[in-house]
């Protein structure tokens, strides 16, 4: 990233560990800009499927319903994939540095992280933070553990756009667990899971004991297991007014390897092929960047569908 911004190199990565992606920021904006190099961070999973998610939903509620949605909550579906070593150690270290910084917890915190100090906003946002029931969909919920970065690029691209969702816009992602007695069962099933996770990561003994048994850095998914994986996220929007969106995007291979290699290079070939010359410098998001250029190469290229499921 320092010299890429040093350099005016364009710059894409598929990083979704938000304390970093401020660091760079903070310390490398000023040079981007000057340099003309255009950084965009978190071009795989995490985060282009709720990025570009957010952005074909938004495109479209203009056209159908003449306004934006002011509030967009993703749902998973289903994601069949592994875990790779890298991810999981990622995790790890979050915890592991989140229990010895308060600043740092309470940054993790903040949906507004990494956007620009002046965007922020008066309403509360949502956080999935255990099992509950949804109303938009009819299933129960459990946390998304991509939920904390998504979140945030998301909330980056809607102020690098000057609020073009609105400047009190709600966003949060949660897993579906599926219906009734089941479905509740998984929620808190997940929930508990998650929260031990964390918990045992954030101090060396438990931590060292995690370790034995999650996926080292370097493995993860079989080449099969890899084109066999697939994912189905949903998205409703609401308007202020009351009108509600419904989409949905696909991606045809394991979201973490296969899906995210070809995300992330069509994200390197948009940066190269399609960007105007007079897009300036500094550290963009998929969607405020690439936007439907972007979108072509996705679904023409990557494997991804984009679809709008109903409106109301």
């Amino acid at each position: 990233v320092k010299i890429c911004a040093e350099t005016g190199t364009d710059y894409c990565d598929l990083t979704g560990e938000v304390q970093w992606i401020r660091k760079m920021v903070d310390t490398y904006e000023d040079k981007a800009k000057a340099s003309g190099a255009r950084i965009v961070h978190c071009c795989g999973f995490d985060s282009i499927p709720s990025d570009m998610g957010v952005w074909f939903l938004q495109e479209k509620a203009a056209e159908t319903l003449g306004a934006p949605c002011q509030d967009v909550r993703m749902r998973v579906k289903i994601a069949k994939g592994e875990f790779s070593g890298g991810t999981v150690a990622s995790m790890m270290n979050i915890a592991k540095e989140a229990a010895a910084d308060p600043k740092l917890r309470k940054e993790l915190a903040n949906p507004f992280s990494i956007c620009p100090p002046e965007h922020r906003s008066k309403t509360r946002q949502p956080s999935q933070k255990g099992a509950e029931f949804d109303n938009d969909f009819g299933v129960w919920l459990a946390p998304f553990v991509m939920g904390a970065i998504n979140t945030r690029i998301v909330h980056r691209s809607n102020a690098l756009q000057n609020a073009r969702y609105g400047k009190e816009f709600t966003y949060d992602e949660a897993m579906m667990t599926g219906r009734g007695v089941k479905g509740r069962l998984a929620a808190y099933g997940i929930t508990g899971a998650l929260g031990g996770f964390f918990t045992a990561s954030a101090f060396k003994p438990t931590r060292w004991v995690v370790e034995k048994f999650v996926p080292k850095p370097g493995e993860g998914p079989s080449p099969e297991a890899q084109k066999n994986g697939f994912y189905d996220l949903r998205f409703v929007g609401k308007t202020t007014d009351g009108k509600i969106i419904k989409t949905k995007v696909t991606g045809d291979r394991d979201p973490g390897y296969g899906s995210t290699g070809k995300m992330l290079g069509e994200a390197g070939m948009s940066l190269a092929f399609d960007v105007p010359a007079e897009k300036q410098g500094g550290f963009w998001t998929p969607s405020s960047l690439l936007d439907g250029k972007l979108y072509e190469r996705l679904t023409s290229k990557a494997g991804l569908t984009f679809e709008v499921l109903e409106t109301s």
